[in-house]
């Protein structure tokens, strides 16, 4: 069989004339939702992303992407350490808050791991992060970490994250 004709009708070049149609694009890729931590100047920072991925299990590695417009930059782009939170679906009000709030977690009563880094309770899983590098990604600075410590608590069922909406996928494991 010959390969399918494009359909042009469903099809676009990005550019800087179609950015909202081409970050609706990436929406339509399912993932899950995580909350990163670092504790910053004026106190405990955290931001919601949903760029993050795994890179290496040998030396275990993690990476995360990071809006260079956010007022959030600096403190994430300067840190050595920061905890990456994946999230569960109890915490998609967490999620929405420190997404629209860069100090919600001043209002919360935390603890820290041995570096100093603000850490949540009963996401799904925490990754406790040495910062390894930062990489040119356009708008976004890319960062990757050294994994140092993974908490797992007994949680179970995913916040994930759609077509630029929240929403929850019930799992079927057996913690």
């Amino acid at each position: 069989m010959g390969m399918a004709a494009e359909r042009l009708d469903d099809s676009f070049i990005p550019d800087t004339s179609n950015q909202r149609q081409m970050r609706d694009a990436l929406g339509m890729f399912g993932t899950g939702v995580t909350i990163v931590t670092a504790q910053a100047q004026d106190g405990p920072a955290a931001i919601t992303a949903n760029s993050f991925s795994s890179v290496s299990l040998s030396p275990p590695m993690v990476l995360w992407s990071l809006d260079r417009k956010s007022s959030r930059y600096r403190t994430f782009a300067q840190t050595s350490h920061y905890a990456i939170h994946v999230l569960n679906a109890r915490q998609e009000n967490l999620c929405m808050e420190v997404a629209r709030n860069p100090t919600k977690l001043h209002e919360l009563e935390l603890d820290y791991n041995k570096h100093g880094v603000p850490i949540l309770d009963d996401c799904l899983v925490r990754f406790d992060c040495e910062q390894h590098a930062l990489y040119d990604g356009g708008d976004h600075v890319i960062i990757l970490g050294t994994v140092s410590l993974v908490t797992t608590p007994q949680v179970c069922d995913p916040l994930a994250f759609f077509g630029g909406r929240t929403g929850t996928f019930t799992s079927h494991c057996s913690l």
